[in-house]
């Protein structure tokens, strides 16, 4: 079943004004894991019970990020494809699925509301499957140019190189 972010971001930010905690609409600035606690969305999907739990932690403020998609990952796909070393029909299955995420353009593709206390960062965050799906296209071809990179490596020099 497809996420409707769009509906949810509104029931988000409604909730959220009417709410006596503060808010700061920003960009998710740390990407540090090992002191981020994800909320289980699986299990417990109303973002309500979230914001509630931080209240009683001690949250003092719930800061909360959406991210529309734009074409620009599309964009910076296409460039790492350009420059791969893909067969032209390998390539043309990437661009044909690039294709398909260009409908989503202007879209609600993620939610995330966090809180911190004693630096601990807690996020609930919400995605569409085309956004994973997206992400998943990326992951790929970093994946593609980082062998690349490495099978390079090895030839550096020049074939002079005995594994004797």
């Amino acid at each position: 079943m497809a996420i409707d972010l769009e509906t949810l971001r509104k029931d988000v930010q409604d909730f959220l004004e009417a709410s006596e905690m503060p808010v700061i609409f920003g960009q998710r600035q740390s990407y540090d894991t090992s002191t981020e606690v994800s909320w289980d969305v699986e299990r417990h999907p109303d973002f309500r019970e979230f914001v509630a739990a931080g209240r009683k932690a001690g949250a003092k403020l719930i800061v909360f990020c959406q991210r529309s998609f734009t074409l620009d990952l599309i964009d910076e796909a296409l460039d790492q494809l350009e420059d791969s070393p893909l067969t032209r029909e390998e390539k043309r299955g990437f661009e044909a699925r690039l294709k398909r995420l260009q409908a989503y353009e202007g879209f609600t593709s993620s939610l995330e509301l966090s809180f911190s206390i004693d630096g601990q960062l807690y996020v609930f965050e919400q995605h569409t499957e085309w956004y994973e799906s997206m992400n998943q296209i990326l992951d790929e071809l970093e994946g593609v140019a980082q062998v690349e990179e490495e099978s390079g490596e090895n030839d550096s020099l020049g074939g002079y190189f005995s594994r004797n």
